[in-house]
């Protein structure tokens, strides 16, 4: 024994090492025995389980700190049916901040409105009385802005004088937004979502931050709270050639949302065939070239690359990119770097096998599929019913030998990892099906292992006393609980240390 020991009896454990255990010993950080209530050794403290079910904690892979704690704590739109309803919200929230705050608002999505037109700028401003305002679109790849914001994005590409902003003039108006906030409120947005995520059994999340995403000022402010009796914080920088300055700002990767495409959502992910509801490909950002050139540095420093791609036609520049890179390093030494891609919708099995091939970590947000996926929802609006039943092939993703990550990309979707490892289980197109089991594993010990992090993930022995508790009111299937009710946690444990308890 080297540190204080804590002994976690009466309970259930989901491990490989002991599936029969019912009491777990943690020294320090590490779990240093597991087994039978009725051969615990002596420990410093008892925690009793009262039955309740200990799993390894989660990891949210793509996440947004500041947006999310400002989504918790501000205006949510997600369930507005309409845009009359939307200024109805911004209104009220809007009457109770001062007459120079910047009203913040997220998750409108027109698609699922019966008249898919949104507010003017000029409308949001009667509504908000004059105040700025930033309301960010579902897939936060778009936004409706008030004229005074509007402004900072005129001569653009992406402006439009509706106020529907998108892409390079979103990332305009958002850094002005987001600008807007004060170091202490920014700070309390970022915890705020650090410790929902701790609350659902989250010990660890993947912050994507970058140009045009956030600030160098936002990204060292959240990575400094990563830890503190919060979830740790593994920062993802996506710079093009900014592998250097990642490394520089403490950040493990190069990666995360650098720009290939944009979104199904906003029409701006590039696709190889024109838009349904639209006349043309979306936007590429990105050449194979400079994804080659990128890579090469991160393997030169030896950082972690990644790039975020949605539509065929920049999956498929992006893996173009990857074949450049192992042409000039080796393909072994590119595998060896577990770079990644993030979202990966809508991928054809040319495409998966080169990224197994390349090594290439999927990182993916499975509730994607369940909002916008299927026949009759965004995804049908914006590719037809044909195109959108193959998106998010999560599942011969895993099938093929893909390595996988899940996360939200919160507050896109919501910080709810039971949801996540839902919607993976049970696709709109079943074909892409996963059992439980994998699911957990890409929620849990998959997003250990993208951040590098191979011995945390498991139950057993020798291993990272990460874990989190649950109670579990649909009873168990296969040692996990039953997805016809939610667990709930009860306590989130990282490195021997309780970041939560209920």
């Amino acid at each position: 024994m080297t540190g204080m020991t804590a002994l976690y009896t009466n309970g259930r454990f989901y491990s490989a090492a002991d599936p029969r255990a019912t009491a777990m010993l943690v020294d320090g950080s590490r779990i240093a025995w597991l087994g039978d209530s009725a051969d615990v050794p002596a420990a410093d403290q008892v925690v009793d389980l009262d039955g309740a079910l200990v799993t390894p904690a989660f990891v949210d892979a793509h996440v947004h700190a500041t947006d999310s704690g400002l989504a918790f704590d501000g205006l949510d739109l997600s369930g507005t049916p309409s845009a009359a309803s939307l200024l109805d919200a911004v209104a009220e929230f809007a009457s109770s901040k001062p007459a120079g705050a910047v009203v913040h608002g997220h998750g409108w999505d027109e698609s699922t409105w019966p008249v898919m037109v949104p507010p003017s700028a000029s409308e949001l401003d009667r509504a908000a009385q004059g105040r700025r305002v930033y309301l960010s679109q579902a897939s936060v790849h778009s936004a409706l802005v008030s004229t005074s914001l509007l402004g900072e994005a005129e001569g653009v590409d992406g402006y439009d004088a509706s106020g529907w902003v998108r892409e390079h003039a979103h990332h305009a108006v958002r850094a002005v937004a987001l600008g807007a906030l004060t170091p202490e409120q920014r700070t309390a947005a970022q915890r705020t979502a650090l410790a929902r995520a701790a609350s659902l059994g989250i010990a660890a999340v993947h912050e994507c931050g970058g140009p045009g995403t956030s600030s160098e000022a936002d990204f060292r402010s959240v990575l400094a709270l990563s830890g503190q009796g919060l979830p740790r914080v593994f920062g993802y920088w996506g710079e093009l050639g900014g592998a250097a300055r990642a490394r520089e700002l403490g950040a493990v990767g190069a990666g995360g949302d650098l720009y290939a495409d944009g979104a199904l959502g906003s029409r701006t992910a590039a696709v190889r065939s024109p838009y349904a509801d639209g006349d043309d490909c979306g936007q590429a950002f990105l050449t194979a070239q400079q994804v080659g050139e990128h890579l090469i540095d991160c393997v030169t420093l030896g950082m972690q690359g990644g790039f975020h791609a949605i539509g065929d036609a920049a999956i498929d520049e992006v893996l173009d990119g990857f074949a450049i890179a192992a042409k000039a390093v080796g393909v072994d030494r590119l595998r060896e770097g577990r770079h990644r891609i993030e979202h990966v919708e809508l991928a054809d099995k040319a495409m998966i096998a080169r990224m197994v091939e390349f090594g290439v970590v999927a990182s993916v947000q499975p509730v994607f599929d369940a909002l916008w996926g299927g026949p009759d929802r965004m995804y049908a609006q914006r590719l037809g019913v044909g195109r959108a039943m193959a998106t998010n092939p999560i599942g011969q993703l895993y099938a093929t030998g893909v390595a996988l990550a899940f996360g939200s990309d919160s507050p896109v979707t919501a910080l709810d990892p039971w949801a996540v490892v839902a919607a993976a289980v049970a696709p709109r197109n079943p074909v892409y099906r996963m059992s439980v089991r994998a699911a957990f594993a890409a929620s849990s010990r998959g997003g250990w292992r993208a951040a590098g992090q191979d011995g945390v993930g498991v139950l057993a022995p020798g291993q990272a006393a990460t874990f989190a508790v649950w109670e579990t009111p649909g009873g168990l299937r296969d040692g996990l609980p039953s997805l016809d009710a939610t667990p709930v946690c009860l306590r989130t444990v990282l490195d021997g240390s309780t970041i939560f308890e209920r």
